[in-house]
């Protein structure tokens, strides 16, 4: 069975939406646009390097999609570009009907299923990279194996955010973590079974505790 692995930029406050650019994605006046750029160093290059060096096929949103095919086909002499250019790219849309970045397949039939299939052969990882979009189909049907959050020390207050209604409600494991020289928090996360709830409340509730209860109930 082959993994679904997100990479994912978020803010403090969690968004997620255009991290690389002006252009990326303008949906409600977002006006934030490349906010990841100026904490780029070099331990984010050598994560980013250090999980990029393996084989993967990619799997992206529509938008995301439109972002890379007009970007890395023009990027010569450059190890990430060599390798998604080279790669199989499955794309989730229901509106595009022909690519021509090299190795497209189009995932618009009923994508959920065709994910699961992708998910059920044999063959190497797939990396999803930003498609916010597409991302909260994914943890919605609970189809993600593990997640690479990289925390940004900023807020911007709105936009389109990682863990947005209709996530199915879980633990995470921690399996890795580093932190950049400019205070980016980088994580690998896994899922870990199901919430599990407690209590730190008297065993025996008090009378004012009660009345508090009746208050909220």
């Amino acid at each position: 069975m082959r993994k679904i692995i997100t990479n994912t930029f978020v803010t403090l406050d969690g968004i997620i939406q255009a991290p690389g650019g002006p252009e990326e994605d303008r949906t409600g006046g977002f006006e934030f646009g490349g906010w990841s750029f100026h904490y780029w160093d070099d331990v984010m290059g050598q994560v980013m390097g250090e999980g990029m060096s393996k084989p993967y096929d990619l799997l992206l949103g529509r938008k995301t999609y439109d972002i890379f095919a007009a970007h890395w086909p023009f990027i010569e002499n450059d190890p990430t570009a060599d390798q998604f250019n080279a790669c199989n790219k499955y794309v989730a849309t229901q509106t595009l009907k022909d690519a021509s970045w090299q190795n497209t397949v189009l995932l618009n039939g009923n994508t959920v299923e065709q994910v699961k299939a992708l998910k059920a052969d044999e063959g190497i990882d797939l990396q999803v990279h930003g498609s916010c979009d597409f991302i909260q189909t994914l943890l919605s049907h609970n189809l993600i194996d593990e997640m690479n959050i990289w925390i940004f020390p900023l807020v911007i207050g709105h936009g389109k955010k990682l863990f947005a209604n209709g996530t199915v409600p879980s633990n995470l494991k921690l399996t890795k973590h580093a932190i950049s020289g400019t205070g980016v928090i980088i994580t690998t996360y896994v899922p870990d079974g199901k919430i599990k709830t407690g209590s730190f409340a008297l065993q025996e509730p008090n009378e004012l505790e009660m009345k508090r209860r009746e208050g909220i109930s």
